[in-house]
């Protein structure tokens, strides 16, 4: 192994060594257990790095009287249902599972006795003004719950909370009986300033989530992020169901109902793009991140996702900024660039990045994600603070600090990017990458280190320029080059090989005294048998277009 690998494994394992004063200064005690660490060759990413592990504890805190849980930092003092409580929680489930599994209860502690969940937990009370619905809380619940083995007390307190509010829902939120799920205002999605809400109010009407302004000339909206929401999670309590013993067949048929009302009502066949439509049945024809929403609740197949990426989301003329993804559609006249203030109406935000990679990786796109995750590394190199936006065209730091899921966005692109991830598959991911020189020439990294303990076993990735090594309590164990991400199972046993990079690989995975030579392109898999590989997937790649 080369000096410059052996300087960087001793870097790494040093942050686990070091003494206790050190240790404190670098890794927050709770984050330590997951033994979670990243080194760098140069640039600023590894400061920052650790810079996001000691926020990440200030945004951990007791809320509502009950036991600490996450937080979505900066100005927001409260855990939301759309993000904190739910994506980020999902995100955070790798690295803090405790806190994790204790933000998602409390939205079932505070249900309201009808069904309603808070839209959010703040320290004095809960709140139930609006919905804010994004990302669905059972596919957080589920990965949750697969990823740390299965509690099934745990499993059956949320499953039953959230069939009484589907319940609420369906009871609530369809007032058209159109079978989609309705916004009443901007903040039901969460959409502050966006132009898709402009004219309408921001809460529902007199703060109460059940009712719909009726002087409002045009809600309430069909909403295809609402929807999608609601069909996904269908799809995933029927996951739960039967972990429980239970039949899913309802939950499916349901999820299907959804499914179908959504692109009867809100699909547009002509733009290939999903709408909100007001209550005079026509479409609100504004390009939001409406779209990334609705494609990592896993609505479409496979040529239905490359489409949108085709004509949406790696369009530079869309939502493929420099800096993506743009909130709103860069080629729309409402499309306001300015990241300094809280804003859906053009810059590129957080929330969105982090919620991006569900989309992308439920269809195999591991490379073109690499393409958003690439800038937004960049950018995080040279913050100066944890923001809610980033600019679309430079990349500064916009509006807020200390904001819960931008740290979350850093811990998890670096894992993705260049480090080990666990999966709620039960498999590893050692991602052999190097975040780029894209700002203006200017290393964020150089070469890196990443180590991460799994069921008791330490990891170590070593990414250099041309080859990546991994150990495993702290012996070699595999070498590959650069380009490929290394699939296992949780016991360590190899799964697989993915090409990560837009040029095909060919080299030879070493490990355990045998040799595997393999030639892989991007988004290629490779599934390992024991005798050799075999392609299982080969659906090249979509390239960014211009038009």
């Amino acid at each position: 192994m080369v000096m410059q690998a052996e300087r960087l494994l001793d870097k790494l394992r040093g942050l686990r060594q070091a003494d206790r004063d050190e240790r404190d200064r670098l890794i927050p005690e709770a984050l330590r257990r997951s033994g979670v660490r990243f080194a760098a060759s140069e640039g600023r990413l590894e400061g920052v790095y650790y810079q996001a592990m000691r926020q990440l504890m200030e945004c951990v805190k007791p809320t509502a009287g009950g036991e600490p849980i996450l937080q979505e930092g900066g100005i927001y003092l409260g855990c939301w249902l759309e993000s904190t409580g739910t994506i980020n929680a999902e995100m955070l489930s790798r690295f803090l599972p405790e806190v994790s599994e204790a933000t998602y209860r409390s939205f079932a502690k505070h249900q309201r006795g009808d069904g309603l969940f808070p839209y959010k937990v703040t320290e004095n009370s809960p709140s139930y003004r609006q919905i804010q619905l994004v990302t669905p809380l059972a596919r957080s619940v589920w990965n949750h719950y697969s990823l740390h083995g299965g509690d099934p007390a745990f499993l059956r307190e949320m499953y039953d909370a959230m069939v009484r509010y589907d319940g609420w829902l369906a009871a609530n939120r369809d007032t058209l009986g159109t079978g989609c799920v309705e916004a009443f205002s901007a903040f039901d999605t969460g959409h502050d300033l966006s132009p898709r809400f402009w004219h309408t109010p921001d809460a529902p009407y007199l703060g109460d989530a059940s009712r719909c302004d009726p002087d409002s000339p045009v809600l309430p909206f069909l909403a295809p992020d609402l929807t999608a929401n609601v069909y996904c999670q269908r799809l995933y309590l029927a996951r739960i169901a039967e972990a429980l013993g239970e039949s899913g067949d309802e939950w499916r048929a349901k999820a299907a109902a959804s499914l179908e009302s959504l692109f009867r009502s809100c699909f547009d066949e002509t733009d290939h793009f999903f709408y909100d439509r007001d209550r005079h049945g026509r479409l609100v024809r504004v390009q939001s991140d409406i779209l990334l929403r609705v494609m990592a609740c896993e609505v479409g197949d496979q040529a239905f996702f490359d489409e949108m990426l085709k004509r949406y989301l790696l369009n530079t003329k869309k939502f493929f900024a420099k800096y993506p993804f743009t909130s709103i559609a860069m080629d729309d006249p409402r499309f306001d660039p300015f990241s300094s203030y809280n804003s859906w109406a053009g810059p590129s935000n957080y929330l969105s990045l982090i919620r991006a990679p569900h989309a992308f990786e439920h269809h195999g796109r591991h490379v073109e994600l690499s393409w958003a995750m690439q800038p937004i590394l960049a950018s995080f190199a040279r913050a100066p603070r944890f923001a809610q936006t980033v600019s679309p065209w430079t990349g500064e730091a916009g509006f807020t600090e200390a904001y819960s899921p931008s740290i979350l966005c850093l811990l998890d692109y670096v894992e993705r990017l260049c480090g080990i991830l666990p999966t709620p598959e039960d498999e590893l991911w050692f991602t052999g990458l190097l975040p780029d020189a894209r700002d203006h020439g200017a290393e964020s990294t150089g070469e890196t280190a990443y180590g991460r303990t799994v069921d008791g076993v330490v990891y170590e990735l070593v990414n250099m320029r041309e080859t990546s090594f991994i150990f495993r309590d702290e012996q070699p164990w595999m070498s590959f080059p650069s380009g490929v991400r290394v699939v296992t199972d949780r016991a360590g046993r190899l799964t697989g090989l993915i090409g990560m990079s837009a040029r095909a690989v060919t080299g030879e995975l070493r490990w355990e005294g045998r040799a595997l030579p393999f030639n892989i392109k991007g988004n290629e898999l490779l599934a390992y048998t024991g005798g050799g590989l075999e392609r299982l997937r080969d659906i090249g790649l979509v390239y960014p277009t211009y038009d």
